[in-house]
């Protein structure tokens, strides 16, 4: 009813959605469904409607009615004029193209528009002229097969994503069961592992770090039973995909390959680092190792932290559309604003599950979110004062009051796990000097990382100070406290990695701490707020409290 829903709607396809609102949350659930989230101060969140949201809540069974109608409920006013009609027809271009195999020669592909208005405007397009595109029939266009990827990349930029129909090569087959009678997928695993099975062969699965996506990956391994190539982000990522495939599954030593910098190994079931496949001995020389994707007769390619796929490997992506392809990550948002390329060449997103219902459930740790404003020194002050805006920020960031508040968090936490995350080594290893702690980089050597991982999960080391090199796929479940000291600028993404370390679930209350130390009156505070921004719309709030050294000087 007008003037009682928690939303106003903009024309401009954003909404405000009031955070003090009795159904704040029932419209939070809803909106992320098929809207992003842009800000998030306390009275009201914006989320804005955008195409892609639209396109990957069609892939997932939506329909424009349904979201029209929710948008009905939602509205405090009314919907804007025209809005509804703007939505209806941005999803009617999800389906309104497809792609098929050409019968009569496998070499080329059959674009079908089930549009007649789309004719003109595809046969006009230079670009898609330059792919060999040319008319066949009514409706109908032939291209080269080598073509598929680049036609659909073309095309999503264009607003018409494709429907891709013209399957995938089977690969060779390669006997995969699970082994231990008392294994059983959680019934989310299972779903998403379905889910992706019904795309047809292409898509994304989206699952906070601590879900077990790596056996949702070993789930479509077993459903296809095929040669599988595995891109991932680091070496450790490696070591523990190799480890749940012998722990999980019926393959042996002998079936499982490593493709990194300290091996070259090319099995059935393969796993390699996306910095192996960019590699290259100089700026303008070829890729050394991109010849990976085609060693074997890959039934399938799963691209973990699909949000991290440097561009290079999209390029390879886009040639070998023929192959089948699951990505999976915590968060698709990407920093360089590649997500119509995860979309149109990895696939739309198959499967979500929120993180808060998870939590729930049991299935991740509880988080309490918590904003720590640490005071700078007059001497940094000044300094501070005096900057450019970019040094500012990192003035900030490496503010030296930070190692007196992460030892009051760490004295506040006795005989709890601790990670010390951040973004620069001079901070990090001054944080290492007076924590007492290892301190792992990226200079760190992959075996002694190996050993100081293994030494905090058996309960050897308590603190660990490490650099962005631990924001990803690193297996630390009893890690209970998290205190990040810097970041990337606002990244969205790594906030989420870094939350995800602790999100395993822990023994007794299943409850966990993430910090974030800012330094109070500078532009740190500015970045921390958009860094916030993809937890705040997974359910996560933070509490923003003053130092003990800021409430000091008071």
């Amino acid at each position: 009813m007008e003037g009682q829903g928690a939303c106003i709607l903009r024309r401009d396809r954003t909404i405000l959605l009031e955070c003090a609102h009795p159904g704040f949350a029932e419209a939070r659930r809803e909106l992320a469904g098929y809207a992003e989230l842009l800000k998030s101060p306390s009275v009201y969140h914006t989320y804005r409607i955008s195409p892609l949201s639209l396109w990957n809540a069609a892939a997932a069974g939506h329909t424009a009615a349904e979201i029209c109608c929710s948008l009905g409920r939602l509205s405090r006013w009314g919907v804007p004029a025209g809005l509804n009609e703007e939505i209806t027809e941005i999803m009617s271009r999800y389906g309104s193209l497809e792609l098929c195999t050409c019968p009569e020669d496998n070499r080329l592909m059959v674009l079908r528009a089930l549009q007649n208005n789309l004719m003109p405007q595809l046969e006009e397009n230079p670009v898609l002229a330059g792919m060999g595109l040319r008319t066949s029939g009514p409706g109908e266009w032939l291209l080269p097969a080598a073509g598929r990827g680049l036609l659909k990349q073309e095309l999503t930029r264009l607003g018409y994503p494709v429907l891709d129909r013209a399957g995938y090569r089977a690969g060779q087959t390669l006997s995969v069961k699970w082994s231990g009678a008392d294994f059983r997928l959680r019934e989310y695993q299972l779903e998403a592992a379905r889910a992706f099975e019904k795309g047809g062969g292409s898509g994304v699965i989206v699952l906070p770090c601590g879900a077990g996506k790596t056996v949702v990956g070993i789930a479509a391994v077993e459903r296809l039973q095929c040669e599988t190539l595995i891109l991932t982000s680091n070496a450790t990522s490696v070591e523990q995909w190799r480890e749940e495939l012998l722990s999980r599954t019926s393959l042996s030593e002998d079936l499982i390959g490593e493709y990194t910098g300290e091996k070259r190994e090319v099995r059935p079931v393969t796993v390699a680092t996306y910095q192996m496949l960019t590699h290259r001995s100089g700026k303008d020389a070829p890729f050394l190792h991109m010849s990976l994707f085609n060693e074997r007769n890959w039934g399938l390619i799963i691209y973990d932290e699909v949000h991290l796929l440097p561009a290079p490997v999209f390029r390879a992506t886009a040639e070998i559309q023929a192959t089948r392809r699951l990505g999976l990550t915590a968060t698709l948002v990407r920093e360089d604003g590649r997500e119509d390329d995860v979309f149109s060449l990895i696939g739309p997103k198959s499967y979500e599950l929120p993180w808060k219902q998870l939590e729930q459930e049991g299935f991740i740790a509880s988080v309490e979110c918590i904003e720590l404003t640490v005071p700078m020194d007059m001497r940094l002050r000044s300094e501070y004062a005096y900057a450019g805006s970019r040094e500012q920020f990192r003035l900030a960031a490496g503010n030296p009051g930070k190692a007196e508040a992460a030892k009051r968090i760490v004295e506040a936490h006795p005989a709890t796990p601790v990670l010390v995350i951040g973004q620069y080594l001079d901070q990090l290893e001054h944080l290492a000097e007076e924590l007492q702690a290892p301190l792992i980089t990226g200079k760190t050597p992959q075996r002694q990382r190996s050993e100081l991982y293994e030494a905090f999960n058996e309960g050897g080391l308590r603190v660990l100070v490490v650099s962005k090199v631990a924001n990803f796929a690193v297996n630390l479940p009893d890690a209970a406290v998290a205190i990040e000291v810097s970041g990337a600028y606002g990244s969205r993404q790594e906030e989420a990695q870094r939350l995800g370390r602790i999100l395993r679930p822990k023994p007794g209350d299943n409850k966990a701490y993430f910090y974030t130390l800012v330094s109070e009156d500078s532009r740190e505070q500015e970045f921390a707020l958009r860094r916030r921004l993809f937890l705040t719309e997974q359910g996560y709030e933070y509490a923003v409290r003053r130092s003990q050294a800021a409430r000091e000087g008071e």
